[in-house]
């Protein structure tokens, strides 16, 4: 004790604060507990509930993607051909402009110590178009008189066939009739009123009438052949000619691709593809610009509608059906403020999309290291393309990202709760074999 007493520093013995520490000063109430049947009942009702939101309610899988607003028809945007400089501009930001209107001239001439090249190219191309020019009106000219001078010969041989041929049908007749007659003389000498030198002169005549008629038909055969010879050189002059006269024509168009092409390598003018607005001019006269270089835009005049692009993952696909309305968030337009958008599906690809077609759009996804996943483009139709903050009306503009929420398969709960032994029965499964 008096030991204990030493080892205190305080005023107060040690077994009094333990006393003081461990003194109850507050007042115990004592309480029933909640009776058994009344915790029985409980625990019924909340699994009955626990069972009916799980058999009764249903849950909606959705995937959050990213989607990019365009506008159908899209914007015109006009690039430069080739490197040059702008020498003039045709239109002003805000002109309307129809397909074929000029836009812009670029020059893209070489200059050396001989000269403008191109203009020295351009002479010595007219020249050479010059020459073959002529050339094929002289062979024109040619064409026509050789085929007029051998039409004339093959109208004199179809004249004198004609003749042979009236003249051979006489003859025929007339050997006819001298057959008939040799039949008569015959009977005469027999009743001995003609002599037989009468006879013989008579036999005579007739064959000398037959070799005539032989010589007019071989004189025939000779015309015919004539005449088919004279029209099928006709045909071969004819063909020989136009080919000439098509080389000819092939190597002034040629040389007139030339001219165009050296035309062109002087000053380029860029037309308006199609009819619309100058929304903006990117580049003022003297500026250089380099191929590619993107030179205006232009909206097309016709009434515009807008969609979103979204890029669906293949494993979500089978859920993503047409007119399935989605959720949209724009990032121009936060959801904090301005809430979130409807959307209607309108289209959805049967093949992937390939990367090329990826690479023009900002929100498509970017392809990471061990990703084997397709991707389908899916059009949505807007409904609100106007947007309102304060009185103040704001429209949507291509090329405005946004997060959209795809809505995908529907099940019960207790189905949402027994997908992972799904996936357990799927990996013990056997073989599946075809019946």
């Amino acid at each position: 004790m008096y030991e204990d007493d030493m080892s205190n520093p305080g005023i107060f013995r040690l077994q009094v604060i333990n006393r003081q520490k461990a003194e109850w000063r507050g007042r115990a109430l004592l309480t029933n507990g909640l009776p058994p049947w009344l915790i029985a009942l409980l625990s019924i009702l909340f699994m009955a509930l626990l069972l009916y939101f799980l058999f009764f309610f249903d849950y909606t899988r959705r995937i959050e993607v990213s989607g990019e607003v365009i506008t159908f028809p899209h914007a015109i945007n006009i690039y430069s051909p080739q490197q040059g400089y702008i020498s003039k501009v045709f239109v002003k930001q805000g002109d309307s402009v129809k397909s074929g209107d000029p836009i812009y001239s670029i020059n893209v001439s070489r200059q050396t110590t001989s000269g403008n090249v191109s203009a020295e190219t351009l002479t010595v191309l007219k020249k050479q178009i010059a020459n073959i020019d002529q050339i094929i009106e002289k062979l024109s000219s040619n064409k026509k008189e050789t085929l007029s001078n051998l039409q004339e010969q093959l109208t004199n041989y179809q004249q004198n066939h004609d003749k042979t041929t009236r003249l051979i049908t006489s003859v025929k007749d007339g050997v006819a009739k001298m057959r008939e007659g040799m039949t008569s003389y015959e009977g005469y000498r027999k009743r001995g009123l003609i002599t037989t030198d009468q006879l013989n002169n008579q036999r005579f005549m007739f064959y000398q009438q037959q070799s005539n008629l032989q010589s007019l038909n071989s004189q025939a055969i000779q015309e015919t052949l004539q005449i088919s010879q004279l029209r099928s050189q006709i045909l071969t002059r004819a063909a020989e000619f136009d080919n000439n006269i098509t080389q000819n024509i092939y190597q002034r168009n040629e040389l007139q691709r030339k001219l165009i092409e050296s035309d062109a390598g002087a000053t380029i003018i860029i037309f308006s593809q199609g009819a619309g607005r100058v929304e903006s001019l990117s580049v003022t006269p003297g500026q250089m610009v380099n191929s590619g270089s993107s030179l205006a835009q232009i909206q097309p005049q016709e009434k515009t509608h807008y969609y979103m692009v979204l890029w669906i993952p293949d494993s979500s696909l089978p859920y993503v059906k047409i007119k399935d309305t989605v959720n949209i968030r724009y990032s121009a337009f936060p959801s904090e403020k301005f809430g979130q958008f409807p959307g209607v599906i309108k289209s959805i690809a049967y093949i992937p999309a390939s990367r090329e077609e990826m690479t023009g759009y900002g929100s498509a996804p970017k392809e990471s290291a061990g990703s084997a996943s397709n991707y389908y483009k899916v059009l949505v139709d807007l409904k609100d393309t106007d947007i309102s903050d304060k009185g103040q009306k704001m429209h949507l503009s291509g090329g405005l990202q946004a997060k959209t929420i795809v809505f995908l398969d529907t099940r019960k709960l207790y189905q949402w709760m027994f997908m992972p032994f799904y996936e357990v029965k799927h990996s013990v499964t056997g073989r599946v074999a075809n019946e």
